[in-house]
C-alpha cells in the first residue's frame, strides 16, 4: 500500500506584521490618565457636596494633567508619532 501523505514540510504563510502599536501604554499616557481620573473625582466630590471651589480645583487638575501628558510626550516618554508610508 502506498502512503498518500506528503513528506515535504508544509509552510504556513502569515500576512506582514503591522507596525508596533502599544495603545498608549506609556509613562506619559498613564500620568495623564491618572491625573484626569483624580481631577474628575475631585470635581465630582465638589459637585456632590455643593462646593464650587472644589469643582474648579478638580477642573484645574484635569487641565494640568493634559498639559503634563503633552509635555512628557514631547520629552520622549510617550508613543512616537505614526510613520508616514
Amino acid at each position: 500500500m502506498v502512503d498518500s501523505t506528503s513528506t515535504q514540510p508544509v509552510a504556513d504563510y502569515l500576512p506582514p506584521t503591522v507596525p508596533p502599536d502599544n495603545h498608549g501604554h506609556t509613562t506619559a499616557s498613564w500620568t495623564s490618565m491618572i491625573g484626569i481620573m483624580l481631577g474628575s473625582l475631585i470635581t465630582a466630590v465638589g459637585l456632590v457636596v455643593a462646593t464650587p471651589w472644589l469643582s474648579w480645583v478638580g477642573l484645574a487638575v484635569v487641565l494640568i494633567a493634559v498639559v503634563v501628558g503633552g509635555v512628557m510626550r514631547a520629552m520622549g516618554y510617550g508613543q512616537a508619532p505614526a510613520r508616514k508610508s
